[in-house]
């Protein structure tokens, strides 16, 4: 009757057969056979808990049967009790040391637990025993894939796919490791004959628009996510990936219904969530994207991407306490951060009024991301010639309409061709007139926003780039990590912000005498140099708008504003102001700061300083233009401390707006002394708190001596060194080729990797 009941089974006939089994039972209740065949029909007829109590009784009446084991995985594997499964299968390698198949289901099963290494040796012992399984050869890749080692993942897929061509997960897999190696062109043509093969298949659409996002078809990438979602119903991937290249052609409106998409498709995702407050957050809309912050925290409270893009909306409203300890929660839960460890680095300059703090936090993002770096570089072979023309490499991420533009314009523009080949490696991830400008001004333009660090280095060494600089640093969407590679045999950080990287493979910083007196050497890990001037070079790039009457003289009230970033309103700055603003209970105050709880929270904040809310008003971010004209409703400016501002003054400047400066103890604090010495009005940069208040009040208290220099002082900026191009070129070009000979009398082992 047992082999009645197993032709039967064979034949399909599930019925038929679970009655003889059972008769066979009933007869014998102990059948070994017959329980696990029983339990085999049971799994086959989709019922794994029924399967589970007869395999289970055929395993306890014959332990040392590695079949019964097998099929006991296979029933844990129905029920996604992966450890058990694994459990099970590896008493089935125990029994069978040559079971291909018990090697292969085990690492199935390892896989799936994520006990990576262990699943990994399972696939190789199940590979060993038939070297020619591509089932185990396309999985093995796969955990390296997840282990990082992609080279041999990319290798093991491809040769799954070799010897079965028409597999199509095989294929897919293959084209999914290209992308990981970022051999995107590779992954395209394979994944286009797959998807040709199988036109429905949703994940090989939505790999394909991988493959194309990292090639920058951004067009096409933005129609395979699509498809995907249309093959696919709730494709939260896909959505989410649409969006972000939404996100990067500025389709702002259709990157938010994107990951909105996504976040209905699957409400716990936190990606999404954290897409869209980062979208949200670029768009101005900052309570919006704080609470969606906040929100996936409370699904997910150890995702450190929330915390890091959570801190950063808050560095964005000025509560720099609470941003800085979000940054560090976020490096606590995932310490290989090298983002975020710079986000820390940049905010501590806004809060710390000592150099020390910001220095050793900038070291230990150096001993954790770039130390391990240093092995990797490679012998500079730049001919050391010291007269030669020179190339110069520049790089940013914003090379656009940026406030950076106002630098870099006037001195690419005054470079010396004949001395310096300019090169410009831009990051910028939406190209704009401002950035085809710069363009035009490079001797060499190179868009290396898809290129990776190790990449990028390899790019910069052939290109035989001399002096290479930062302009970046630890700001948002700065490459530290190219320059930990060392790709140049000189570097250079300039013009982000005067302050240190904390590398050891950043040579050298740019600063002036008096952001930077003799005695902050040990400030920084870079070694100093100064330029003879000043470390800003200024361009307004527009005339208009022109400067305006001073308002006091027709309001009967004086206005004193400040138009930085809410993120330099410290409580030192606000208590600044409040002295001020004691001595002239008629004044009063205009800022700069986003409608919402941002300007809530910092009028509760200048209320605790006596400045009630009567007397402050607002102006929101605006566009360049329109931003300037605030300077027409603006008497005086108020400096912040401990990180004064740099271009916000000299704007201010230019719009005929004096700015009375509190003179700090780190570089970023003296930027009003360094200005305001080149325009002759150093009596405006004070160094206590009640040379502050009385340089203010000297201002406020004679308004026809500010309306005269309000008239006078656009001009006077622009007969200053602050705005002299040409002669800002010349020094910095003279320091370049001083580096460049001090470099070429080195000897020749300086510039070889270190041993």
């Amino acid at each position: 009757m047992l082999q009645q009941a197993t032709d039967r089974h064979r034949a399909g006939d599930l019925d038929s057969a679970r009655r003889l089994y059972a008769q066979v039972l009933t007869e014998s209740p102990g059948h070994v056979a017959a329980l696990f065949r029983s339990g085999l029909l049971e799994l086959q007829d989709r019922r794994p808990e029924a399967a589970l109590l007869l395999i289970e009784q055929a395993v306890r009446a014959d332990p040392d049967e590695p079949r019964h084991h097998f099929g006991l995985g296979q029933v844990l594997q129905a029920l996604q009790r992966w450890d058990g499964a694994a459990a099970a299968y590896e008493r089935v390698v125990q029994l069978d040391p040559r079971s291909v198949d018990g090697h292969f289901a085990l690492g199935v099963a390892l896989h799936r637990c994520e006990r990576l290494e262990q699943a990994a040796s399972a696939y190789r012992r199940s590979l060993m025993l038939d070297p020619e399984d591509a089932r185990a050869m396309s999985n093995l890749g796969a955990v390296l894939l997840h282990l990082g080692q992609i080279d041999a993942a990319v290798e093991l897929q491809r040769g799954a796919v070799e010897l079965q061509p028409l597999v199509s997960s095989y294929a897919l897999n293959l084209g999914i490791a290209l992308c990981r190696r970022r051999d995107f062109a590779a992954a395209e043509a394979i994944l286009r004959r797959t998807l040709e093969r199988e036109p429905e298949h949703a994940e090989t659409a939505f790999n394909l628009g991988v493959a194309l996002h990292g090639l920058g078809r951004l067009p096409e990438s933005a129609d395979q996510y699509r498809r995907a979602t249309e093959l696919r119903a709730a494709y939260a991937e896909a959505y989410n990936n649409l969006g972000n290249v939404y996100k990067e052609l500025g389709e702002f409106a259709l990157a938010e219904a994107a990951y909105e998409a996504a976040i209905r498709a699957q409400p716990e995702s936190t990606v999404a969530l954290n897409n869209l407050g980062c979208l949200l957050r670029t768009l101005g809309r900052l309570d919006e994207s704080e609470a969606l912050f906040r929100r996936g925290l409370q699904q997910n409270p150890r995702h450190a991407a929330l915390y890091d893009n959570l801190g950063s909306v808050l560095k964005d409203a000025g509560e720099l306490d609470e941003a800085i300890d979000c940054f560090r929660r976020s490096l606590d839960l995932e310490s290989g951060g090298a983002a975020t460890h710079s986000n820390l680095v940049y905010a501590l300059s806004f809060q710390s009024s000592q150099a020390a703090p910001i220095l050793a936090e900038a070291r230990r993002w150096n001993d954790r991301f770039a130390a391990p770096l240093a092995s990797s570089r490679r012998r500079h072979m730049n001919r050391r010639i010291p007269d030669r023309r020179l190339r110069i490499g520049y790089v940013s991420a914003d090379f656009r309409d940026h406030c950076q533009s106002l630098f870099t314009i006037p001195l690419f523009t005054h470079h010396d061709p004949g001395e310096f080949e300019i090169f410009c490696y831009s990051s910028v991830e939406r190209a704009d007139d401002t950035t085809r400008r710069i363009a035009g001004l490079a001797s060499v333009w190179r868009d290396v926003r898809p290129q990776d660090d190790a990449t990028l280095a390899a790019t910069i060494g052939a290109d035989g780039i001399d002096i290479l600089v930062d302009l970046t640093m630890h700001m948002a969407n700065g490459r530290p990590l190219l320059f930990a590679r060392k790709p140049a045999p000189i570097q250079v950080a300039w013009l982000a912000y005067p302050g240190t990287t904390g590398l050891d493979a950043m040579d050298y910083r740019f600063s002036d005498p008096r952001l930077d007196p003799a005695a902050f050497d040990a400030h920084y890990s870079e070694r100093t140099l100064r330029l003879p001037d000043s470390f800003w070079c200024y361009d307004p790039l527009s005339s208009e708008p022109q400067v305006g009457a001073l308002p006091a003289q027709g309001r009967g009230f004086l206005t004193f504003g400040c138009l930085n970033n809410p993120c330099k309103l410290t409580d030192t700055t606000l208590r600044l102001w409040g002295a001020v603003m004691r001595e002239l209970p008629g004044a009063r105050l205009l800022l700069m700061a986003r409608a919402g709880r941002q300007r809530e929270v910092l009028l509760q904040r200048l209320a605790v300083h006596g400045i009630g809310a009567p007397r402050v008003s607002f102006v929101p971010f605006r566009p360049r233009a329109e931003y300037l004209r605030a300077y027409h409703e603006i008497d005086i400016g108020l400096d912040t401390l401990p990180y004064n501002a740099h271009t916000t003054s000299l704007d201010s400047l230019w719009m005929g707006v004096p700015v009375v400066s509190r003179v700090g103890e780190t570089c970023v604090g003296r930027g009003g002394l360094s200005q305001l010495f080149q325009v002759d009005l150093l009596a405006l940069a004070a160094d206590t708190d009640a040379g502050f208040t009385a340089a203010a009040l000297a201002l406020a208290q004679d308004l026809p001596h500010l309306a005269a220099l309000r008239a006078k002082l656009r001009g006077r900026l622009a007969d200053s060194p602050l705005m002299d191009a040409s002669r800002f070129a010349r020094n910095l070009e003279a320091a370049y080729r001083q580096l460049w000979r001090d470099y070429c009398e080195k000897p020749d082992d300086d510039c070889a990797p270190p041993g």
